[in-house]
């Protein structure tokens, strides 16, 4: 018997749980738990209490899990989470040169990616410590064996040699001058490239020095360390780097820092993309010699780089294989372009990271939209799929009967509220309603905080739901999204009244719009004059769409409590309205991919199912705006147009089907690359 309840113990510390208790001192050290964590592991990390730190006065300040509000003065401190508040909980699997710490506050859950033991530190400067202690519960669900994630055991298609050999074997200056050795290709979507780097800490750095002054002042504005310092454009296939990202120190970003470029090459690996990259690291400054100007001196073992950037990269989990290859006429020792030296062992990493779960169900999505496009639930006139969504479909597909077994519920964002003669999918409410029999509702809720208005969904499901007991299907447009995160997270008994939930163009990692001009804002807003005008506290609203804010939440919720599905919208700057270019140019120097008023990245829900963007800026997509009864800003909608009963339609068949597919069994958090 004793052996047998050894081997039980061992059994569920193995396949079960695993509980730990912490005392954290204030302090910028970190402490290893000496939890061994797995990939797939999950983790549940609690945290309470009190500690005190010195301002700069010395004066005491007392900070709880979730740090202290940001000041002006955290612009100049070097922490290990510089996107959060002093004094913070945070956390980090594995003792890498590349892991990533993040934020824990009062609760944090989450999955592993990559293995290693669990940390916990104070997010504080290095010379800073206070007193008082927090204390910090762990648990540890091991995965189980059976669906642990592991690589696909279909063979990953290979970049070949002759590809290799047909790109560059330098980037060059805008004189031409040779620069930068290539020395890693990365092979994958757009998205899933961009959010799987971003995933693991690096950032998108400015593109221009216009574009940089714009930025410092938005970040100073909203108190975040200003990562994003622009790096020199250089030239592959004659143009510019696609994308330049970082990882740097804040406080002496500008002296050093890890930094490469991007550009999408002229072929494809398998249908998938191929980005060819050039790493290198900001080590000091050097004269330039080509005008005796100071530039950045870089690290001559560039090979170090090209190894970090793979690093960096396993720790998203996404990795599905890497190797190395060599070009036919490697480049050991060179120049750069402003006359430093480097070397190489001349091998260019190539790596692969996952595809075929997110393109399966974009295609499905694409296949159900152009199918009910060319059945035009919209009326008028309408152009090729291809104009209103990215991803392309395979074929034709049936269009059954819709159930009637669930009702919709759609959530608008701030500018419904303040437009309500053009309520968020008017059109395809009524139709679904009038052709399809299902119950598609609005639920036109104030500009208030996502808390207020998260207690104003939870009392009209709780009374709708005391009618009729069929389950609701949530849409979440724009500020809407965040609503229905916070009532479904803040309040238990609704999930078992919500079937599923879908965001569409979503504010769940918030907007630096919303974070930065607010006051300008509500004014644009208000010189809408809308029947009936706006409603609820703007104010109020705004902050909820704040970065910081976003983040914090979903820190404390990183997974979906019922199947959720994300359509971002993507825009380019000449299919914008015209009311919306400054906002659009606004938001082109935090993202390229954006609706010009969210970055793609944080217009999907962490966790969920994603369905593809659509092509369309922020307001068109949802909102009949051609319907406003007068308006300054009507005569300056001139590209609001977009099949949105169609948009609507193929949403709802797709989460049908999948609830028919499922059902009875209970919902998993899908594993996502866009985890805050």
């Amino acid at each position: 018997m004793r052996y047998l309840a050894v081997f039980c113990a061992s059994a569920l510390l193995a396949f079960g749980q695993e509980t730990k208790s912490f005392n954290l001192k204030p302090e910028a050290k970190w402490l290893d738990t000496g939890l061994k964590m797995a990939r797939g592991d999950r983790y549940s990390i609690e945290a309470s209490g009190e500690i005190t730190l010195r301002g700069q006065a010395g004066e005491a300040q007392t900070s709880g899990p979730a740090g202290m509000a940001r000041g002006f003065r955290d612009l100049l401190r070097a922490m290990q989470v510089n996107s959060t508040g002093r004094g913070a909980v945070i956390a980090k699997v594995g003792d890498r040169d590349t892991s990533q710490p993040f934020l824990v506050g009062p609760r944090k859950d989450g999955t592993v990616a990559a293995a290693g033991n669990l940390f916990l530190s104070v997010n504080l400067p290095s010379n800073e410590t206070g007193e008082g202690t927090y204390k910090v519960a762990i648990t540890v669900t091991k995965a189980d064996p059976a669906t642990k994630p592991t690589v696909p055991s279909a063979p990953v298609i290979e970049m070949t040699q002759a590809q290799l050999d047909s790109t560059p074997l330098r980037v060059v200056d805008a004189k031409g001058n040779e620069g930068d050795r290539v020395n890693f290709v990365i092979v994958g979507s757009e998205a899933t490239v961009t959010n799987a780097l971003k995933s693991v800490g690096w950032v998108q750095v400015d593109k221009n020095a216009k574009e940089s002054m714009i930025n410092a002042i938005l970040i100073s504005m909203s108190k975040q360390a200003y990562l994003t310092l622009p790096m020199s454009q250089l030239i592959m296939f004659d143009r510019v780097q696609d994308y330049g990202f970082a990882h740097a120190v804040p406080f002496v970003v500008v002296a050093q820092r890890h930094h490469f470029r991007i550009w999408k090459a002229p072929f494809q690996v398998n249908g998938v993309d191929v980005w060819i990259g050039a790493g290198t690291h900001d080590i000091g400054f050097e004269r330039d010699q080509r005008n005796n100007g100071i530039t950045h001196k870089i690290d001559p073992e560039t090979d170090k780089e090209r190894d970090y950037i793979g690093q960096t990269l396993q720790e998203s989990g996404l990795v599905l294989k890497s190797v190395y290859m060599e070009h036919a006429n490697p480049v050991k020792e060179a120049r750069t372009a402003t006359g430093g030296s480097f070397h190489s062992d001349g091998r260019t990493l190539t790596i692969y990271l996952e595809q075929a779960s997110r393109n399966e169900q974009m295609i499905r999505f694409a296949n159900l939209f152009c199918s009910v496009l060319a059945t035009n639930p919209d009326g008028g006139e309408w152009g090729a799929c291809g104009e209103y969504i990215e991803t392309k479909p395979e074929k034709t597909v049936a269009l059954p009967p819709m159930s009637r077994d669930y009702r919709v519920v759609v959530v608008p964002g701030i500018f419904s509220s303040c437009a309500s003669d053009a309520p968020a999918f008017e059109s395809g409410r009524a139709y679904l309603k009038d052709k399809q029999g299902v119950d598609a509702a609005l639920l036109n809720i104030p500009n208030n905080s996502s808390e207020d208005n998260a207690k104003m969904i939870a009392k009209y499901l709780r009374d709708q739901w005391s009618k009729d007991q069929r389950k609701f299907i949530l849409v979440g447009y724009s500020k809407g999204t965040p609503d229905i995160q916070v009532a479904l997270a803040t309040e238990p008994d609704l999930r078992k009244m919500v079937a599923a939930f879908v965001s569409i163009a979503g504010a769940s990692g918030g907007s630096p719009v919303a974070d930065a001009l607010p006051a300008r804002l509500s004014n644009l807003l208000g010189k809408l004059n809308g029947k009936g005008g706006c409603q609820g506290d703007l104010s109020d609203g705004f902050k909820s769409l704040g970065i910081e804010k976003r983040r914090q939440f979903l820190a404390q919720y990183p997974n979906p409590v019922v199947p959720t599905y994300s359509i971002p919208a993507v825009a380019d700057k000449d299919k914008v309205s015209k009311a919306m270019v400054q906002s659009w140019t606004l938001m082109n120097s935090f993202a390229a991919r954006n609706d010009a008023q969210l970055a793609e990245p944080d217009a999907i829900v962490p966790g969920s199912v994603y369905l593809g963007a659509a092509r369309s800026d922020h307001f068109a997509l949802a909102l009949p705006l051609e319907n406003m009864q007068g308006g300054a800003l009507k005569t300056l909608l001139d590209k609001n147009s977009f099949p949105r009963a169609v948009l609507l339609e193929s949403a709802l068949r797709l989460v049908l089907e999948d609830l028919k597919a499922t059902a009875p069994e209970a919902f998993k958090p899908r594993p996502s690359i866009f985890q805050p």
